[in-house]
């Protein structure tokens, strides 16, 4: 029996596609993980970007991040696809450790949390304020 991992993926789309041949391109990557037995838990599509360098000859992509359940086995089957599919330009995995799970459900706690009762903005005002005196020293 093969042990089910989180891995996270971060993979660059030419960009010079138009919207929905990006989409088939998502769309096939999803679908080969999901036929390999894989499970998502997480899917961002954070659009076109420039690219800090050229890749392939292009100066911008669209990137797509995903958090995906799978089977240790798989990975490389995955790896080997991103490879390839001719308009991924790069791609990267890894696996999400579970100290690193932890963590991001803390963060994502904190970031849906509200302000309690007991603070008001009064009482964070002047530690706002005596940070920036702080910084501009």
């Amino acid at each position: 029996m093969s042990i089910r991992r989180l891995y996270e993926s971060t993979f660059i789309i030419n960009a010079a596609l138009e919207d929905p041949d990006v989409e088939a391109v998502i769309r096939r990557v999803t679908d080969y993980i999901e036929n390999h037995g894989g499970t998502f838990v997480e899917m961002n599509k954070w659009g076109r970007r420039r690219l800090a360098y050229p890749i392939k000859k292009k100066y911008n992509g669209y990137y797509v991040y995903m958090a995906f359940e799978a089977a240790s086995e798989v990975l490389p089957l995955v790896e080997r696809f991103f490879t390839l599919e001719e308009n991924v330009l790069r791609h990267l995995t890894l696996e999400l450790s579970e100290k690193l799970r932890e963590h991001r459900k803390e963060r994502a706690l904190i970031a849906g949390s509200t302000i309690p009762a007991e603070i008001s903005e009064e009482s964070v005002a002047p530690v706002k304020a005596a940070a920036v005196t702080e910084t501009e020293l």
